[in-house]
């Protein structure tokens, strides 16, 4: 900010001195030079003064005239003492402050604060909240269902060849969730292989019976973790990009602009991501269980010291048909639900840049959450029919 100088004799120390003019007039005398960048007075004085209950109504005045220049750190002196005149219900009289400081205050009083920009949401009472609430979990069923009915029809008119689909656009993705993906399902799985093994050796091998690690592994892996935690993360890497690409293109326009031409965004857009996920997740589920398995491999035979021709005996006699296609079947759910869910949030998008973000984060949580959930679902159910 420019300084403005009131007086050309020499620079002097700033300093704050305060006394009663009168009984009702408060006087701030100001001294010295206050474009300095060192340390100022302090106003704990004038706070303590203004903050007594016997200072509403009374005045506020300001002596300038042995200051030998002012700056910006004067004018936020000033400012804050207005507003300590505010809270107090103290008369702020800026008449004596320098020309340009009262034109700074007075700007700043004539511009209205944004209603919107600091605002405080009061907290609803408990049935206004409660039935909000519910209003909010309809309206979020009612659109899901609605985008899922959306995506029968887009299926169906696919199966009739009567689709604006596009081969080339589902390889591509296929390519994106699949074979892209290889690396980080390996990683992830090869270590939940291990730490199975590990948890169950330590506990099988107080009974001598370490050669059923082989067993835990291979169950464990082929029905329950290599579908869950595939599915966790392409929702974290898939789920997330769908998000984020469908959210980009509604902020940008580009999905009113299909609907303009006539083209159907479901069909399209949607439809391509959800039949790759489908089909690749199988796929990527058999690669999560080997993986899995060949992580509880290298435990068994450097760790328990089983030979590699016991743990591949007991892995294959350990691991049934009906619980390999009961992992596979999952996974392929799985994929569904984390393809559904991120079309779903990038389709439901704001049209600023923090919606994209949002969108995001809502595909992740929900498409986590609902794998979890089915998962619990799948385990009552198998337990019911002994599966």
């Amino acid at each position: 900010m420019t300084q403005e100088v009131l007086d050309t004799g020499s620079a002097a120390t700033p300093g704050l001195t305060t006394k009663w003019k009168s009984t009702d007039t408060f006087v701030v005398t100001l001294t010295g030079d206050w474009r300095t960048d060192g340390v100022l007075p302090g106003l704990e004085t004038v706070r303590n003064e203004l903050t007594k209950p016997d200072s509403k109504g009374k005045k506020l005045e300001f002596d300038t005239t042995g200051m030998a220049g002012w700056g910006s750190r004067f004018v936020t002196l000033a400012a804050k003492c207005h507003e300590l005149c505010e809270k107090g219900g103290v008369t702020f009289v800026s008449d004596t402050l320098p020309e340009g400081v009262r034109r700074l205050i007075k700007m700043s009083e004539e511009v209205p604060e944004k209603k919107d920009a600091a605002r405080e949401k009061a907290k609803p009472p408990f049935l206004q909240g409660l039935g909000e609430s519910g209003m909010r979990a309809w309206s979020g069923a009612t659109e899901m269902l609605e985008f899922f009915g959306q995506q029968v029809i887009a299926l169906g008119n696919l199966f009739r060849g009567r689709a604006q689909f596009r081969w080339s656009d589902a390889w591509l993705v296929m390519q994106e969730c699949g074979p892209q993906a290889l690396g980080i399902v390996a990683l992830i799985n090869f270590l939940v292989g291990l730490i199975i093994a590990f948890v169950g050796a330590v506990g099988l091998q107080q009974f001598g019976a370490s050669i059923y690690v082989a067993d835990m592994v291979a169950v464990g892996t082929t029905r329950e973790m290599g579908c869950i935690m595939t599915g966790i993360i392409l929702c974290g890497r898939t789920g997330a990009a769908f998000a984020a690409q469908l959210g980009t293109m509604k902020v940008n326009e580009e999905i009113n602009a299909f609907k303009t031409f006539g083209i159907s965004p479901m069909e399209f857009l949607v439809l391509p991501r959800m039949i790759a996920l489908v089909v690749m997740m199988p796929l990527l589920c058999v690669f999560a269980d080997l993986i899995g398995i060949a992580g509880g491999f290298v435990v068994s035979t450097l760790m328990l010291h089983i030979g590699p021709e016991q743990y591949i005996q007991r892995v294959t006699h350990a691991v049934q048909i009906k619980s390999f296609l009961l992992g596979i079947g999952k996974g392929s759910v799985f994929g569904f639900i984390v393809a559904f869910t991120g079309c779903l949030r990038g389709m439901q998008c704001g049209t600023n840049a923090a919606a994209v973000g949002e969108a995001t984060t809502k595909a992740v949580v929900a498409g986590i959450t609902a794998i979890i959930a089915l998962d619990g679902i799948f385990a009552v159910i198998c337990n019911a029919l002994h599966i």
